[in-house]
């Protein structure tokens, strides 16, 4: 039984109710963290001893032995500082913001390279008011090209290269601090349209 202060009638600790919330949270955090490739294991600051829970849980491929130790390693978590729980948290919440802008900035160049394809000069006039510094030659060309292939049914290599130049163009760090705003703008607009 917890007690209660006489004085205060606060609580001594915390409820059941609370320890198992945190408890099942500790949980659902693990199971993201097995989720997780190595190589984003591998930014996260993760304690070496924690590393080899995860890495174990990640063998496994019963469904109850795999439930058993998913809960063993919560157990392990739990035992670890909040500070430490608190900078994994942290730091996946960082890399999912970074993949969300880089999964925006992905899709904005595909819309261009459709613009590019459907309209031509109108398109390419707005994208150079954007970039100034893009080659307009290298993109006439290419949209040229990739409509020639794609009327002879053949690989779509120029298509293919007018990506990579819109990469080179809206992967620039100007061009990107840009984009954040404009990506989260869409975002919200998105979110708006669905509300």
């Amino acid at each position: 039984m917890r007690g209660r202060d006489e004085d205060t009638g606060e609580f001594f600790s915390e409820s059941r109710s609370q320890n198992r919330r945190e408890a099942l949270e500790v949980l659902a955090l693990g199971e993201k963290l097995v989720d997780l490739t190595p190589a984003q294991l591998a930014r996260l600051p993760i304690p070496e001893g924690l590393l080899e829970h995860i890495e174990y849980t990640k063998r496994i491929t019963s469904h109850g032995a795999r439930k058993r130790q998913l809960a063993f390693l919560a157990k392990q978590m739990r035992r670890e500082e909040d500070e430490t729980l608190e900078a994994i948290r942290d730091a996946m919440d960082a890399n999912s913001e970074t993949s969300r802008r880089e999964v925006a900035i992905m899709h904005r160049m595909e819309r261009w390279r459709e613009r590019l394809m459907a309209e031509g000069d109108a398109a390419l006039a707005e994208l150079l008011d954007e970039h100034p510094d893009a080659d307009r030659q290298q993109l006439r060309t290419l949209v040229r090209n990739a409509l020639a292939e794609k009327a002879r049914n053949k690989p779509p290599r120029a298509y293919r290269e007018i990506y990579q130049v819109l990469r080179g163009l809206m992967l620039t760090p100007q061009a990107t601090a840009g984009l954040d705003v404009e990506a989260d703008d869409e975002d919200e607009a998105l979110d708006d349209d669905q509300a």
